[in-house]
Order: C-alpha cells, then sequence, then structure tokens
C-alpha cells in the first residue's frame, strides 16, 4: 500500500513518502529502519519473524551480518520513537522470534481518509540478543568494556571523478567571493543518496561522501564539518538552511550518485545557506575503473586553492577492485560496525599491496579490537604494528598514516612520547580530522598531562559532536571528577537517550563514584539498549537481593562464561574482584594483563576500585614496570561502600 499513512500518537508515517513525521517535522531516520517501521506497521500487530525482516530488507545482498543490522534499525527506531526497550510503546521484542508493533494506530490513505483502526496487543519484555558475529572474530560493544580509547581514523585516497569534482566547487567558492556575495568559510557534505536501484550499493554512496568530505577537508583552507556529524541528516528531509544552522556550515554540498556495473554517474549542488541560494551544480559521468586522471585533478585543486597541501609525489593508481573494498571497510567502520571492517581492508591491500590507506585502515581495525577487548593482544598487535609499518613505508605524507603509527606506538608499544610526534604529523597533514585531536588526548591522558586533555577532547567534540559524545565524559571521569562528568552526560543523553557509549560512561562513572542504585540501574539500561531485557531484569534482581556486591558477582560469572566462548581482557575481571575486595586474584590478573599487553592495565591507576592495592609491592611493581605513575587521588569524602 504504498499511499498508505500511518498514524500513531504524535507520528505519521507516511509510506508513498517513505517519512516520518513528528509534529508536522520531519524525522531523520535511514533507510533500513524506516523500512523495518513501515514493515512492522503493515503486519497489522502481527509478528515480523527476523527472518521475514531479514529477507524485506536485505534480500540477496551479500557479506551482510543481518543478526548485527536487525538489532540496529531496531535500536535506530527506538531512539527516533523515543521508546524504551523495557516499557515499550510501540515495538515488542518477542524473544527468538522477531518484532510486533505494538502502538494503537489508524490507517489514512494520500486523501487523508481515514479507514481503519488497529489496537494490538500490550508489550511483554523479552531478551534479544544483540550480540553479532563478527568477519574475523572481535564482537561488538559490551557491557563489561571498562574505558573506550580513542582511534586515529583513517581517510581515503582521492578519486578521479570527486577531485574533479573539488576543482570545479573551489572555482566556484572563490567566484562568489570575487563578486562579492557572502564568503563560505564552512562547508557541510550532507550524505550523497544511492539511485541505483540497489540498496547493496549503500555503502559506494556513503564511501564517495567519506571521500569527499575528506578531500575538501585535506586540500582547502575551508573548514569542513565532520562526516560523522553530516550523516545524521541522511534521508532528512528538513530545509537545507536549518541543516546548514544546526551544523555551523556556510555552504551545503548536496546530491546522489548511481553505479550501474561500471559506470558511475554523480550529481552534485553547492548551496549557500544565508540565501538557499544555488551557486553551482554539475552531473559527472565516469567509467568506474577510470582512475587515471586522479593525480592530474589532485594538481588542479591544489593549483587553483593556492593550497600548499599538496606537496607529495602523485599517489599510486588505485585498482578499482582494491578501492571498493576499501570503501565498503570504511562504511562498516564509519557505521559503528568496526569488527566487520577487518576483512574488507584486508582483501583490499591482498588485491593492491601498495594501498596505503587500506593498510591505514587495517592497523586501525587491529588497534580498536585492542582497545575495545574484541581480540588478544598477543594476536592483533603484530598484524597492527605491521599494517601501519607498511603504510607509512608507502606514503609518508598521508595523514591516516602517521594516525595509525601514532595508533602503534601508544596501543603496541605503550610510548606516548612517539606516538605523539606521530599524531602531531598527522594533524598537520590533516587539521580538520576531530578524530585525530581525540586521540591525541588519549597520549596527554596517558602522559598525565590533564588540562591539554580536557581542552584537547572540547576540541575534538566541537568538531564532530556525535562521534566523540562520550569522550568528555570519560575524561572527567578518569580524573575523578565524577560531578562535571555526570553532567555533560545528562546534556548528551538528553539528546540520544540510547546511545550505548554515553549509557556505558554514565553506568562506569556511577560505578566509580560509589553511587551504586543508580550505577546498578545504569548497567541494566545498557543491556536493555542491546535489546537484553533477561540480563538488564537480572541486574536489578541481584541489586535487590544484595546489593553492589550481588550485581559485581554477576557480571563476573556473567564474563567468566563469555571467555569460554571470546576474548576477556584479564583487567576487566581484575576490576570485579577488586571492587569484591579479593585482593590476590585482583593482583594476579593484573599481572596477566600486563604480560598480554592489555591496553586497558594503563588506566588501573585512574579506577578507584584499586586504590586499596597503592601500598602493594606487587602493584607497585606493576606499575613501575609500565611506566606509569600512580597520580589519582584518594576518594572523596562520604563516598559510600559497596
Amino acid at each position: 500500500m504504498p499511499g498508505t499513512i500511518y498514524e500513531f500518537g504524535d507520528f505519521r508515517l507516511d509510506c508513498g513518502r517513505f517519512e516520518l513525521v513528528r509534529a508536522g517535522q520531519s524525522l531523520r531516520l535511514e533507510r533500513k529502519p524506516l523500512e523495518l517501521l513501515i514493515l512492522l506497521a503493515q503486519k497489522d500487530g502481527q509478528l515480523a519473524t527476523r527472518e521475514e525482516i531479514a529477507q524485506r530488507l536485505w534480500q540477496s545482498e551479500v557479506f551482510v551480518d543481518t543478526e548485527h543490522g536487525i538489532n540496529t534499525a531496531v535500536r535506530k527506531i527506538r531512539h527516533v520513537l523515543r521508546d524504551d526497550a523495557e516499557e515499550s510503546r510501540y515495538i515488542q521484542t518477542v524473544t527468538g522470534k522477531g518484532y510486533r508493533f505494538i502502538a494503537p494506530f489508524k490507517i489514512v490513505y494520500a486523501q487523508d481518509k481515514a479507514t481503519s483502526a488497529s489496537t494490538p496487543a500490550n508489550p511483554v519484555p523479552a531478551l534479544e540478543d544483540g550480540s553479532s558475529v563478527a568477519l574475523a572474530a572481535p564482537q561488538q560493544l559490551s557491557s563489561s568494556s571498562h574505558h573506550l580509547l580513542g582511534r586515529a581514523r583513517i581517510a581515503v585516497v582521492s578519486a578521479a571523478v570527486l577531485a574533479l569534482l573539488a576543482v570545479g566547487l573551489f572555482a566556484t567558492v572563490r567566484w562568489i567571493q570575487s563578486r562579492g556575495r557572502p564568503a563560505i568559510a564552512s562547508l557541510a557534505v550532507l550524505p550523497l543518496d544511492n539511485l541505483s536501484g540497489d540498496p547493496a550499493q549503500d555503502y559506494f554512496a556513503d564511501g564517495m561522501t567519506d571521500e569527499l568530505t575528506t578531500m575538501l577537508a585535506k586540500d582547502s583552507t575551508l573548514r569542513i564539518i565532520s562526516r560523522t556529524s553530516v550523516m545524521q541528516y541522511k534521508h532528512a528531509r528538513q530545509p537545507l538552511k536549518d541543516i546548514a544552522r544546526a551544523l555551523g556550515a556556510d555552504g551545503i554540498v548536496e546530491g546522489s550518485v548511481a553505479r550501474n556495473g561500471d559506470h558511475v554517474h554523480l550529481n552534485l549542488q553547492l548551496i549557500q545557506a544565508a540565501t538557499d541560494s544555488h551557486l553551482w551544480a554539475e552531473s559527472y559521468d565516469r567509467d568506474a575503473n577510470d582512475v587515471a586522471l586522479s593525480d592530474e585533478a589532485a594538481r588542479a585543486i591544489a593549483s587553483r586553492l593556492h593550497s600548499a597541501a599538496l606537496t607529495a609525489s602523485p599517489p599510486r593508481p588505485i585498482d578499482p577492485a582494491a578501492h571498493d573494498a576499501y570503501l565498503h571497510g570504511r562504511y562498516l567502520w564509519l557505521s559503528s560496525r568496526d569488527a566487520e571492517s577487518g576483512p574488507y581492508f584486508k582483501k583490499a591491500t591482498e588485491i593492491q599491496p601498495d594501498y596505503a590507506a587500506a593498510w591505514a585502515g587495517l592497523a586501525d581495525y587491529y588497534g580498536k579490537a585492542v582497545v575495545a577487548d574484541e581480540l588478544d593482544p598477543r594476536i592483533a598487535i603484530p598484524l597492527q604494528e605491521q599494517a601501519s609499518a607498511r603504510a607509512l613505508a608507502l606514503d609518508r605524507n598521508l595523514a591516516e598514516a602517521h594516525g595509525a603509527m601514532a595508533g602503534t606506538y601508544l596501543i603496541a608499544r605503550w610510548d606516548p612520547v612517539n606516538a605523539d610526534r606521530e599524531i602531531l604529523r598527522a594533524i598537520s597533514l590533516d587539521p580538520n580530522n576531530g578524530d585525530l585531536y581525540a586521540f591525541r588526548a588519549d597520549v596527554m591522558l596517558v602522559e598525565d598531562r590533564r588540562p591539554e586533555t580536557v581542552e584537547l577532547v572540547k576540541k575534538a567534540v566541537e568538531m564532530a559532536p556525535l562521534e566523540h559524545a562520550a569522550w568528555l565524559g570519560w575524561i572527567y571521569m578518569d580524573q575523578r571528577q565524577y560531578d562535571a562528568a555526570l553532567d555533560d552526560l545528562k546534556v548528551r543523553l538528553q539528546a540520544t537517550p540510547s546511545d550505548p557509549a554515553l549509557l556505558n560512561c554514565r553506568m562506569e562513572c556511577l560505578r566509580r563514584k560509589g553511587s551504586y542504585k543508580e550505577a546498578a540501574d545504569a548497567a541494566a539500561k545498557l543491556f536493555a539498549s542491546f535489546d537484553d531485557a533477561n540480563d538488564a531484569a537480572a541486574i536489578r534482581t541481584a541489586f535487590a537481593r544484595g546489593g553492589w556486591q550481588a550485581v559485581v558477582r554477576w557480571q563476573l560469572a556473567f564474563d567468566g562464561a563469555r571467555q569460554k566462548r571470546e576474548y576477556v581482557s584479564p583487567v576487566t575481571l581484575a576490576t570485579y574482584h577488586a571492587e569484591l575486595g579479593e585482593k590476590d586474584q585482583a593482583l594476579s590478573l593484573l599481572e596477566e594483563g600486563f604480560r598480554r599487553h592489555a591496553m586497558d592495565v594503563l588506566w588501573i591507576a585512574q579506577d578507584p576500585a584499586f586504590d586499596f592495592l597503592h601500598n602493594e609491592p606487587r602493584f607497585q611493581a606493576l606499575v613501575q614496570r609500565i611506566n606509569l605513575p600512580v597520580t589519582s587521588p584518594a576518594r572523596k569524602p562520604g563516598q559510600s561502600t559497596p
């Protein structure tokens, strides 16, 4: 029923316009979640099985983790509907089966004539496993993660089509300024629409958006809004002037791309936000396999901009198949599906062994897996070192290569001095990349340069607020400024109440502060955000029966069982034993974490759970071996005990 409109609560779901509206305002909801919401509404209160959802949303697409995709789509729907997974008003989880739309609604056709109503049954809380099977073993975010360390994100070598586009774009900007119109000092590239007629090509459209954004950030003096901040407006139908105002951009680039076989058609236009006037538009038809003009176009951009950014030797030609694999990896990486990105970066390096950006992407993948406790460091670190060294050897003027090497120095070698040198070089090559500033903040934290840490995180959050939403909270928390951290998290959670990174940070902050009742509730909400109602209920039950120590014992059993299936950092387990006052077990596991080169052993001085160990000779010897001074203050008076 393409002309059908479903009205429920304050919402209006227009199937014909492919749009979700609340109070007259179009809401941002990506294609897959919106398709799923339409399917659930069309089921009229009946169960939509996971198999049916996968067939409807992905059909014959390859390399798609449908389990993770379904969980992510449901989470995004709940976010935009402001629905609570535990006390849902709209989407009910049916354990192991699928989902059901449970809100009463009325059906309206395009002529706005009401024809029927439906009132499905009441929701029943149920468990739905939110984990995914990664292509190369790493797992998605779990509640046991105790620190989210940043990583230097990567970008891609320019493609010929985008280089040619940028030539015209910047020539237009200079023409505008010469005619006395308001200057464009900042620019946002909105996500390109995929007009291929094939949803499996979404990664290509997003990859092209990323490439264009990266090129403009590298090769111009304009301030380019981060891709992460802009991606929230994918499929948005808000006025461009409002989008530009929200992003702080003077100009907007929007358009579409269609790839069919070896042919690419790209439409773009430049819009001045202040006047909502179209300044420039162009269409490009190219052979997708033709990358011979990359060097020529890049030099033309530098010439027209009088930019000194491109002084390096011409980049190597990029094999189309390698480039496609790289784009797929970037798409997954930037979609918070890091654990799935590695095989695509690896494939790109296998097709083209001299592809520096792909090697940098592979290095970042392994580094992130170590930081997030997704892979055993003894396995991942040698691969990270190999990939980062290869990237830097291939292109010493690539910011991503220096960022990857900075990650290797910090994560693999625990060497913040050389990590800082490399990240500063990366920033000099790509000063508009907020991820690099965020990573340098972590370097400063390891060096105990706290004021600089806070300023760098604030800069990173300003440049990419969605990407780094939880980072300021983590930095305040590591400095034991718990109230400042909670105040910052409260503001950010109002905008994105179901963000797992924010919920995880809040839980950890409340735990460290000693607000154990609130910490238990926050832990339950974190599990609920992953559609895990059973474990959320188990946490609440444990606290009701035995307080925070009962919750800690539940967490210890949970991660102990998980350890049999996948890697769990010994430091995570040591934290639980420390909270229970079990000195010998905690010290033994910390020592094991050091032997395994677990990254989170660097942060033990910041966690009050380990304060009672500070005078222990084994703890002091461990701190000396990792060369990290114990600088954390004592617990504040009045802090409660488990």
